[in-house]
């Protein structure tokens, strides 16, 4: 579900969908997600390229697939490569929150930590518990403002929270 949502987002903010091109910065008109992938030796990651254009399913059933081929050590040259932005997962590792480090020549890259029960005070004074995921947007400030990212962060929250405008 992140996949797709960072996806949607990039296309309706295509400031951060950028790279570097030697000297100067490519603005992308396709969106291409990464997939960091932890390996024995390494890290690899695969691309989910037009997630964009995908379906929720599609991107899940492609991202898996990627995943693992990558850990089997079976990708192809096609697989990687042309990404425009990355997702790194440690939250099935029990990690809360980290920051990842850009996967050149992107400008940008998200850390997806795990997800658990925390107390939230509510919009009428009260308190409940319920699931708190932490995401960290790592950016390279010479490509992309902060104040972008911090719209982009604002705009995953609003989409994760409500995970039915991810299928729509």
């Amino acid at each position: 579900m992140i996949v797709k949502a960072c996806a949607g987002l990039l296309a309706a903010n295509r400031e951060l969908n950028v790279s570097f091109g030697g000297d100067k910065l490519v603005v992308h008109q396709r969106v291409h997600v990464g997939v960091a992938v932890a390996v024995d030796g390494g890290l690899l990651v695969p691309v989910v390229r037009d997630a964009d254009q995908k379906s929720l399913t599609q991107v899940a059933r492609e991202a898996g697939e990627l995943v693992g081929r990558a850990r089997a050590g079976r990708l192809g040259g096609d697989d990687m490569g042309g990404g425009t932005f990355t997702v790194s997962n440690l939250g099935m590792l029990g990690v809360e929150q980290f920051t990842a480090v850009i996967n050149p020549p992107e400008a940008a890259i998200l850390a997806v930590g795990a997800a658990g029960p925390e107390p939230v005070v509510t919009a009428d004074g009260e308190v409940e518990v319920r699931q708190v995921l932490r995401l960290t947007l790592s950016i390279d400030h010479r490509a992309v403002d902060g104040a972008t990212g911090a719209r982009f962060l604002a705009q995953l929250k609003d989409v994760l929270e409500q995970p039915l405008r991810i299928v729509a």
